[in-house]
């Protein structure tokens, strides 16, 4: 049976996105926030974009109607991992390289529970496209991020993270890849994150994979979004690293969002890590059979980004570049977000044109590379964002 046989015999299980009974409810043991269903003309637009699908085809170059988009880009979704740095602050103060080690794997773990209610996508950014924040914290601190869009096919998304005053330094790339599998889309998101102790150096970096991301259900029964395979934290200086199982579930056995973790030093394995990565998670310790609470998204706090004025803006940063889709999909004017959608498209083509045009390369404004890694340009980045303690660190690492 092809897809389109697939598509035209789903079309009657698809009506559960469209015309819900009073008995549907979202899968068994999923969360209602994780699920999604659609009204009747999106659904007949999903319905037709999936007719023109193939088994494992590339998404990124597949236009996706405004009704599945979240309202923001894909670069201020990453400063979802930035809720919660204040799990690290001080860690470089431990003497305990376990516990240092603890520190920085919540601090990855309690990044996963922010998101939107149900199966979104944030925009593609553009090429050049960039956003920025600062947070002021509890503790009289502050922090500074910057991402940039730094390559479009394909396409990379570079970021730094730095709180000077917590020692403590975040910067990375993260390289999503889109496919079709049928019944589902996956999300398979390439890159690191990387987390350096400012005031503990001899550590090295803590370099942290990425999980992958599926919306389940596409074609017939409810949507769902889960995380799943496995990610690493790992330290190699200390040899210290956890591998964390983000589990999805059976089609009759398992659960949604559990997670199982196994933390090793020096190859012995010295606690694992249990929960939900929507709730709560909590680490076991191998050699004192004691238990400890990781994080619980339930009670977590959340640190609020500051962000200036659109106004103040520059015309390539997220939330002004964005901003006439972002109105369209907040007061469900869908012909309003995909006319200022397609617009922002069209222009990025235009660009392309000319630069090949006059033989132009574009290089990244904030970022250098050097081999598969970005560094913040510290030439090009605001004076609160280049501490001496990171200038010196790039200057030294970037060599």
């Amino acid at each position: 049976m092809g897809l389109l046989d697939h598509v035209n015999s789903a079309v009657s299980g698809a009506k559960s996105h469209v015309k819900p009974s009073k008995e549907d409810r979202p899968p068994e043991g999923a969360a209602a926030d994780d699920t999604e269903e659609l009204d009747e003309e999106s659904g007949n637009i999903l319905m037709s974009l999936i007719g023109q699908l193939r088994i494992g085809m590339d998404l990124s170059k597949v236009t996706l109607p405004t009704f599945v988009l979240e309202p923001r880009s894909m670069l201020e979704r990453i400063t979802d991992f930035m809720s919660h740095p204040d799990l690290i602050f001080g860690a470089g103060q431990n003497d305990d390289v376990e516990r240092r080690f603890l520190q920085v794997t919540q601090y990855y773990l309690s990044g996963w529970h922010i998101k939107p209610k149900g199966v979104k996508k944030p925009y593609n950014p553009v090429l050049g496209e960039f956003f920025r924040c600062s947070y002021n914290y509890p503790n009289g601190t502050k922090g500074h991020f910057i991402a940039e869009q730094v390559s479009h096919h394909p396409p990379i998304s570079a970021y730094y993270y730095i709180s000077p005053e917590n020692n403590l330094l975040i910067y990375g790339e993260l390289k999503p890849k889109s496919k079709f599998l049928g019944n589902s889309a996956a999300t398979l998101i390439g890159g690191e994150n990387r987390v350096v102790l400012l005031d503990r150096l001899e550590d090295g970096e803590y370099q942290i994979g990425m999980c992958n991301q599926y919306a389940r259900g596409i074609l017939f029964g409810k949507m769902v979004l889960e995380l799943g395979d496995t990610s690493r934290v790992h330290n190699v200086a200390n040899d210290i690293a956890c591998d964390v199982e983000f589990k999805t579930k059976g089609y009759f056995t398992g659960t949604y969002n559990a997670i199982a973790g196994k933390v090793t030093h020096k190859g012995k394995t010295i606690g694992e890590i249990t929960g939900k990565w929507n709730e709560a998670m909590e680490f076991k310790n191998s050699q004192t059979g004691q238990t400890e609470e990781l994080f619980d998204a339930k009670k977590a706090n959340i640190v609020q980004k500051e962000v200036i004025p659109e106004s103040e803006q520059e015309e390539f940063e997220s939330r002004r570049l964005w901003s006439k889709v972002t109105e369209g999909i907040k007061e469900k004017n869908l012909d309003k977000a995909t006319e200022s959608k397609t617009a922002i498209e069209e222009h990025q083509r235009q660009l392309v044109r000319e630069r090949e045009e006059k033989g132009e390369t574009w290089t990244p404004r904030f970022f250098v590379q050097k081999g598969e890694k970005f560094f913040p340009n510290m030439d090009a980045v605001a004076e609160e964002y280049r501490p001496q303690a990171a200038v010196d660190y790039f200057a030294k690492h970037q060599g």
